[in-house]
């Protein structure tokens, strides 16, 4: 995930059965999507296991990074690419052993500087800072403004997130206050998946070109 500019981030609805997985794939052929984040709860790893087996191969398929929310044990089970930590969800090095030094790991740290630094010295692959808009998806208890983007792209080289409330029409703030990925869940999968995918990957391109100048 170590790339150049700004790309989607996409994260998943809570439900990912059903017909699910034929969304995910539209959306992924919609335009360039970075990584897919598996997030859901209140399933035992065997049966999150079974869910996420068909999306992972979607994903691979299309050369997508697989990231598993939260569970360390779901992410070592299958394979995945990587895992993403919220504070409290798990240890760092602990999910460097267990998943190696090729795991890609994200770490939330909401709008804090300081967990952000902590995160970026303990290995992680990327930091999530959010959220930057009211979220249909989570209660927001943390606010982060553009500027904190800024700040931590201007002085680190490893890239940043921005999460929360994100869509095609909010986004341009973010990408030119220097965000790499950009996290996105109900934008896409409240409505049109595809439609959504290609409004948001043309948001980034316009925004980028305004950065560049």
């Amino acid at each position: 995930m170590n790339v150049p500019a700004c790309q989607i981030y996409l994260i998943s609805p809570l439900d990912v059965g059903g017909a699910f997985p034929d969304r995910l794939a539209r959306a992924l052929d919609a335009a360039p999507v970075a990584a897919f984040q598996l997030r859901i709860k209140n399933f035992d790893d065997h049966a999150a296991a079974k869910l996420a087996e068909p999306l992972q191969r979607i994903c691979a398929d299309r050369d997508v990074a697989f990231i598993v929310n939260d569970s360390i044990g779901l992410a070592r089970r299958l394979g995945a690419d990587g895992v993403h930590l919220g504070q409290g969800d798990g240890d760092l090095a602990d999910a460097r052993a267990k998943l190696g030094r090729e795991a890609q790991i994200g770490v939330t740290c909401h709008d804090s500087r300081h967990l952000a630094m902590e995160a970026g010295e303990g290995g992680a692959d990327y930091v999530a800072f959010g959220a930057f808009f009211p979220s249909s998806t989570k209660d927001t208890q943390h606010r982060a403004e553009p500027e904190l983007l800024q700040w931590w792209s201007s002085l680190f080289e490893l890239p940043c997130v921005a999460i929360g409330g994100v869509t095609p029409e909010n986004c341009a703030g973010l990408v030119r206050a220097g965000a790499d990925f950009l996290a996105v869940s109900h934008a896409v999968w409240g409505g049109d998946e595809a439609a959504a995918v290609r409004a948001l990957d043309s948001a980034i391109a316009k925004a980028l070109a305004e950065r560049a100048n």
